[in-house]
């Protein structure tokens, strides 16, 4: 149980590609809990990839209801190995990440996914995401795929804005 130290850019392995994670990995449970431990240590962060923390393995941690202003979702859901099966619509919203921590940014998403994935007790599972957890998911596989929202902007000069401070 550990808050880890979040690899920001421009960390090159940021941008590496995760491997597929075997439930049977003697380490799932040590990184499930230190993605949980770290996102809690973060205000404000609604989800977390294991990349982010330096590991190459395809899970991510997401909870919506930290959000500023919740919609329905599913709480807060591990996500090993997974893969966006569908999508509809889109939407352009800011967007921030916690290993990009100056920046915010535009960006297009779906409004509405379907995604694949194995829960933390190897069940297969899908939920069907819309608004925000829709676009949180997309943000989270993203590290999976060694994409930052960066990468997703249409325009760097027009749609990146420094992240602004309060002092309170």
């Amino acid at each position: 149980m550990a808050v880890r130290e979040v690899l920001v850019f421009p960390d090159a392995r940021l941008k590496e590609v995760s491997a597929e994670v075997d439930i049977g990995d003697y380490e799932l449970k040590q990184i499930i809990q230190d993605l949980q431990d770290t996102l809690e240590a973060s205000p404000g962060c609604t989800g977390i990839a294991a990349p982010q923390l330096g590991i190459q393995k395809r899970i991510v941690l997401i909870d919506a209801t930290r959000a500023r202003k919740p919609n329905a979702n599913h709480g807060r859901v591990f996500l090993i190995n997974p893969v966006i099966e569908s999508s509809s619509g889109s939407a352009t919203a800011r967007e921030g990440c916690l290993s990009v921590p100056d920046l915010t940014g535009n960006v297009t998403r779906a409004e509405s996914i379907t995604v694949d994935f194995v829960d933390m007790d190897g069940v297969a599972c899908q939920i069907n995401a819309t608004a925000f957890e829709a676009r949180l998911i997309q943000h989270e596989v993203d590290h999976l795929d060694g994409y930052l929202f960066i990468d997703r902007v249409s325009c760097l000069k027009t749609d990146v804005f420094r992240r602004k401070r309060y002092e309170g």
